[in-house]
Order: C-alpha cells, then structure tokens, then sequence
C-alpha cells in the first residue's frame, strides 16, 4: 500500500540528551542530533512489518534513516545463533551475550547514525533483552546497570497483541513456534503451543511494569496493519516536530 511522504522537517537538537546510567566513555551526547524510535513487541506483533513501512515513509520525506535490530552485531551475531541453537546458554550468558550485542551496535552503528543527524529506528532496544531477563529471574537493578549505557529514545513504542493472537499470526506466518520466543528454557510446559502462550503472558507482564519506569506509549497493534502505522507515523511526526 502506497504512504503518505513524511513532511520533510528540521529535527530540532537536543540539548536533553540522556543516558540511562553511565554513558560510554567520550561520548559527547549533545552532538547526537539524530533522533532514536524504537518500536518493541512480541513476535508476531508486526515490528518489522512496521519498521519497513516507517523506513520508506520517513527516507521519502527526505530523512535519512537507519534501521536496527537484535541480534545484527557483527561482533557476536553469528555466535549467538549457534549457541541459542545448541539449547545450553544459562541465564546469565545468554543475557551477556545479548548486552554484548546490543553494546557492539549501540557504540558502532546507532551512535554514529545519530551523530550524523539520521532517525534511528530500532526494531526492539533493551527493554526487550530486560523483559526476557526479568522472566528469567534476573533482578531489575541488575539489568538497569548492566543497559545503563542506552540513550535514552525520544520516542518508544509497544505494539500490544494478545498472546492468543500472537501464536495463531506466529504459525500463520512461519508454521511453527520458536524455542526461546516460546520460553521453553523455563520448562513452563512440555508442550511448546501451550509453553508460548503462557511465556508471553509473563513477557506482555513484564512489558508493563518496565512501562512504569520508562514510560513508553502503548499502541494497540490488534487493527489493521494501515491503521496501525497511520497512527505510528503521527506519533512520529510529532516527535520530529518537538512535540513529545
């Protein structure tokens, strides 16, 4: 379906730029004049569906854009793959390994972007890798520490879909459920259908309690794809324009 352009607007510099905790070390965040969105949901829930339309909306109003997302480091991507696929990460290196990925990209492809003034768009960011550790046992102050040197985003976006109709758009679109987005690891059922559902009931739980400390906007992503990026591209105009 054809977009509407984005309206070419001057992004304006921020002089309130954040991190969470501790930036990296020589990090000057008021030349970061870039802007960061990132939209977060479960599998299923239609992220990259999104991204790829707000990709072409925003790069044919004129903005240059980048787009990233988990598990893309060229750093420790591939080894992150194998080992998930062998089934025998604990916890805890299997929550490293992702915050080692999330370093490697945040420090050599979303700050250089920003740097350059582009609209960073973030298929997931850590409140996804916090929400998966939380479910996992892990404590929050833990994982704050271990993401506090993320910037924080102008804008951020969870895309709301019942586990129900996650699992029935899952097998419609791949015909089979993933071991770890399925939360098998935690033994919450032997049958990976029912382990699903009840693992992404604690991941949308989650979800809403890190909304309590970060305070994203919760975008109903039950409708119609159209009408959930109509209303994602209004989001971001108006981040675009100051107003958020």
């Amino acid at each position: 379906m054809k977009h509407t352009p984005a309206t070419r607007i001057l992004v304006p510099t921020s002089s309130t730029r954040r991190c969470y905790g501790h930036a990296i070390p020589n990090l000057e965040l008021d030349k970061l004049t870039g802007k960061l969105i990132v939209v977060e949901g479960g599998d299923g829930s239609g992220r990259s569906t999104q991204i790829a339309r707000l990709v072409d909306w925003l790069e044919g109003g004129g903005h240059a854009t980048v787009a990233v997302g988990l598990k893309h480091s060229a750093l420790v991507s591939e080894e992150l793959e194998r080992a998930q696929q062998g089934n025998i990460l604990s916890h805890t290196t299997l929550s490293l390994f992702y915050a080692t990925d999330f370093a490697d990209q945040f420090e050599n492809t979303i700050i250089p972007a920003l740097k350059a003034g582009s609209i960073v768009l973030c298929d997931r960011y850590i409140y996804t890798l916090m929400a998966r550790d939380l479910v996992r046992g892990m404590e929050l102050n833990w994982l704050r520490n271990l993401y506090g040197i993320a910037i924080e985003p102008d804008a951020v976006f969870y895309l709301d879909v019942p586990p129900d109709e996650l699992v029935q758009r899952t097998l419609s679109k791949y015909a089979g459920l993933d071991y770890w987005e399925s939360g098998m690891d935690l033994g919450l059922s032997r049958d990976i259908y029912d382990s699903f559902l009840k693992y992404q009931a604690l991941m949308r739980k989650a979800f809403m309690m890190l909304r309590s400390h970060y305070g994203f906007r919760v975008i109903d992503g039950t409708r119609p794809t159209e009408a959930t990026n109509e209303e994602l591209r209004r989001r971001i105009t108006e981040v675009l324009a100051g107003k958020m």
